[in-house]
């Protein structure tokens, strides 16, 4: 959510914005918030005039009838209880004008980052920098479920029958390299810097739309029934959510945290043969990073944020490359996001394994998160990345380290984390 000031100094600026996006459709909603804030000040201006005038009449009541002019004071009262009808009308109005605004505003989208590709969808987003050589083996590589399989890792039957589609049973081997995966995550944020943290699992609604745009809420979250609770469906809303209706000094800027959790998401369904498996699922594991900083290292920490997926992706030898984010395909909280795709031997192409997005203040003012400062208080900037979520990211992993003979090299940074194997069989 952009500011209201600067939208009703800026409104060419931020319909300019609108069209970069592409959702015209949402441009006359930049006169109509403008109307609506010009009547709430007023409103709010004619509601504070009339407290002042109460304020200052009851002082006169106070002195007449210390004077024993009673009949003055009484007239005096009779003014006051006129004016507080009007007052009561124009503090419901207020509200509702405020309500108005405050919904509108969320609709409209953040100020996009002036290096922003522009372009109407994902199919126009552009590829930065490739890390690492994307290795086709001249050997066939299986679907990824085939070789979790050839290990008894996976079965999908059985979580069929207990939970339905999109869930998996991990068996042995994988779902100990799933852990591994996630353990040596963890560990190599913690080196980086950053302080782990195991968030709540479940979030109420206000951090919800704190953090995210209701139709994308909907489309996502899984809401427990009869109580104003949503499953996560990654843990970074609980995460910037840990700062809501706060003050952060500015000393202790910056907040760097990565996060264990589980993540459950409604996902509508496998696209394609290779969007089956593991790959599309209703629950998963994720390593995540955020930071909550000063707006003037924002753009510092978002080069640092997906540099750390391409380190760690690289360090257990897959390939990868970063695509920034057109425009069009940019969520209407975010400023700028790169997503972080690793290569596919089997399919010959890259697929997203993670994303990295600066928010700006988008989060921070609607969740009211803020700082203070020399120079007074203002609103962090919020940022956040994918570290790794398996069991997607072992597709990637399973695909590259694969052997002629059909067993899986171990990279050295996960052998201690399996026990010292080297390979799986």
């Amino acid at each position: 959510m952009i500011d209201i000031k600067f939208l009703r100094e800026n409104p060419d600026v931020v319909k300019e914005n609108i069209r970069r996006k592409f959702q015209d459709e949402k441009l006359p909603l930049v006169d109509e918030v403008i109307a609506l804030d010009a009547e709430s000040r007023k409103a709010k201006q004619e509601a504070d005039d009339l407290r002042a005038h109460r304020n200052k009449i009851s002082k006169e009541i106070g002195t007449l009838m210390a004077q024993g002019k009673r009949d003055e004071a009484e007239a005096k009262k009779a003014e006051v209880a006129a004016s507080a009808k009007r007052l009561v009308e124009l503090e419901e109005q207020e509200k509702e004008l405020e309500e108005k605004v405050t919904k509108i505003m969320m609709v409209i989208p953040n100020i996009i980052d002036p290096t922003v590709p522009i372009g109407k969808d994902d199919t126009e987003n552009v590829e930065i920098t490739r890390y690492g050589e994307p290795i086709v083996p001249d050997f066939e590589v299986p679907y990824h479920t085939e070789i979790m399989d050839k290990f008894n890792g996976i079965d999908l039957d059985s979580a069929g029958r207990v939970a339905g589609n999109g869930f998996y049973y991990l068996m042995g081997d994988i779902a100990r390299l799933h852990s591994a995966v996630i353990s040596y995550a963890r560990d190599f944020m913690i080196n980086r810097g950053f302080t782990y943290c195991v968030p709540p699992f479940m979030i109420r609604s206000n951090v919800v739309t704190g953090v995210m745009r209701f139709a994308e809420m909907d489309a996502m979250m899984y809401k427990i029934e009869g109580e104003d609770l949503y499953l996560i469906g990654t843990s970074e809303h609980s995460m910037i959510g840990k700062f809501i209706d706060t003050i952060i000094p500015e000393t202790e800027l910056p907040k760097t945290l990565t996060s264990y959790s589980p993540c459950f998401r409604k996902e509508k369904g496998a696209h394609g043969l290779e969007e089956r498996g593991v790959y599309r699922i209703h629950q998963f594991e994720k390593q995540e990073m955020i930071v909550v900083c000063k707006p003037e290292e924002s753009a510092m920490w978002f080069d640092k944020l997906w540099q750390n997926t391409v380190d760690l992706f690289r360090s257990m030898d897959i390939p990868v490359r970063t695509i920034e984010c057109c425009s069009g395909d940019l969520a209407d909280l975010k400023v700028k996001s790169y997503d972080v795709e690793a290569w596919s031997p089997r399919q010959k192409k890259y697929f997203e394994v993670g994303s990295c997005s600066n928010l700006g203040d988008a989060q921070a003012r609607r969740l009211k998160i803020r700082v203070n400062g020399e120079n007074g208080k203002y609103f962090a900037h919020t940022l956040n990345n994918t570290v790794v979520a398996p069991p997607r990211m072992l597709i990637a992993f399973l695909e590259n380290n694969l052997q002629a003979d059909g067993s899986v090299k171990i990279p050295e940074v996960l052998q201690p984390y399996m026990g010292g194997m080297t390979e799986i069989r």
